[in-house]
């Protein structure tokens, strides 16, 4: 059912409230999500009668290339994400959200209850379906003043498009659309206050790891402020790279790289654990003990997961005519420092200690005793009696360890 239409004063006096909540929402910093249901309510309160509304917006994010926000008033709210592809679907290009896009035109509206419409695309007839009469939908540029210029819909700026329908019999009236321009300032102004958060959120956990970014984003960011943490090292590397790197082109090494390092991520954090660097066609990773219930056993499973995930990806590659490789893998325990390394403008939010240096070393040993994987004592020893699958390397000097360090590998 519509909502009903109040008098023009009585809207405009609406919408200035509505103007101060949305401000409110932008500076709580309230998921778009949270507050997009309650926008669009008041918007009905106000008398404007919506049906459907979706907000887009590009993502700062390595696999989401956009995002959807949608309230429907009489269905369940949802969000839609767009995966980053080189390919554009039918379904796309025949948008009316394409068409806003590519167009110089800050807005679009047609009427969907008229013989022969100015402007068709597929998605109305679905619209009409649901009862809709009347299609508006604007775009509003971040970093540009002139909402009207055409853009890439591909590439698209920092921006948002913002499409409603309504079921009222006349459809948006004149006073409707002119409320509604009037809140597309303040509407922005709270949509990019969300962007640039979520923004610095997936960016940051790209860049750094999922840990370390929210330490961050908290305010942990002066130069040498760190804390003493327990954790599962682990110290991982491709086998055969610098041979590899020699023979195959730069886009192959590339893609390779890629292939089995999203095969190790995935492996890391579905265990809890947190990748903090990249180092050539290595990786460092941690399982913090203190967040980690059992880190020690979720390492080493993490560790045997990984082999097995290597097997499927190797045979994958193979039959796709792509080059294979193995990898190496240390697992040490102990106390570590982390937090914030690095110059004045260049930091680096990573772990140090001997306990670091001393996985680097075991990983060494990976070679020489012809393991794939090498684990030392302090994450083997507790678990000898319940984990029957590790077997005892011996006992071995490390260059730079005082020490004698007893290795073990998995059976």
């Amino acid at each position: 059912m519509a909502a009903p239409i109040l008098e023009d004063w009585e809207i405009t006096a609406a919408l200035s409230d509505l103007t101060d909540w949305l401000i409110q929402q932008g500076l709580e910093n309230t998921p778009v999500e949270n507050w997009l249901d309650g926008f669009c309510n008041r918007l009905a309160a106000a008398g404007i009668p919506l049906q459907r509304v979706s907000v887009a917006m590009q993502a700062h994010h390595p696999e989401i290339g956009a995002v959807a926000f949608r309230w429907n008033r009489d269905g369940e709210n949802e969000r839609e994400d767009f995966q980053r592809s080189s390919e554009t679907t039918e379904e796309y290009l025949l948008s009316p959200i394409y068409y806003l896009l590519s167009h110089k035109t800050d807005e679009i509206r047609q009427k969907l209850n008229v013989q022969n419409p100015a402007l068709n695309f597929p998605i109305f007839d679905d619209f009409r379906e649901l009862g809709a009469t009347d299609y508006f939908a604007a775009k509003r540029l971040f970093l540009r003043e002139d909402n009207a210029a055409s853009v890439d819909p591909n590439q698209a700026e920092e921006g948002v498009v913002i499409s409603l329908t309504t079921d009222a019999p006349d459809g948006f009236s004149d006073a409707h659309l002119d409320g509604l321009r009037q809140l597309l300032p303040p509407l922005c102004l709270t949509l990019k206050s969300a962007a640039n958060r979520q923004m610095a959120e997936d960016i940051t956990a790209a860049y750094m790891g999922r840990d370390a970014s929210k330490r961050v984003l908290s305010g942990d960011i002066i130069r040498g402020s760190s804390q003493t943490i327990s954790a599962v090292i682990w110290y991982f590397d491709l086998e055969g790279f610098t041979k590899l790197s020699e023979t195959l082109p730069g886009t192959a090494i590339i893609d390779m790289l890629n292939d089995y390092f999203a095969v190790v991520v995935d492996v890391v954090e579905s265990h809890g654990g947190n990748v903090l660097k990249f180092m050539g066609d290595g990786l460092l990773a941690i399982f913090d003990m203190d967040q980690i219930p059992d880190a020690r056993r979720v390492a080493i499973g993490a560790g045997l997961e990984l082999r097995g995930a290597f097997a499927s990806l190797n045979e994958q590659r193979a039959s796709d005519g792509w080059v294979t490789t193995g990898f190496t893998l240390a697992l040490h325990a102990g106390d570590v420092l982390y937090g914030n390394i690095g110059g004045k403008t260049r930091l680096d939010f990573t772990v140090i200690g001997p306990a670091v240096n001393t996985t680097s070393r075991i990983l060494g040993m990976c070679s020489p005793l012809d393991q794939t994987i090498v684990i030392s004592a302090k994450v083997a020893n507790p678990l000898l009696e319940s984990v029957p699958e590790l077997v005892s390397l011996g006992q071995y000097r490390l260059r730079g360890v005082r020490d004698r360090q007893e290795l073990f590998t998995l059976d």
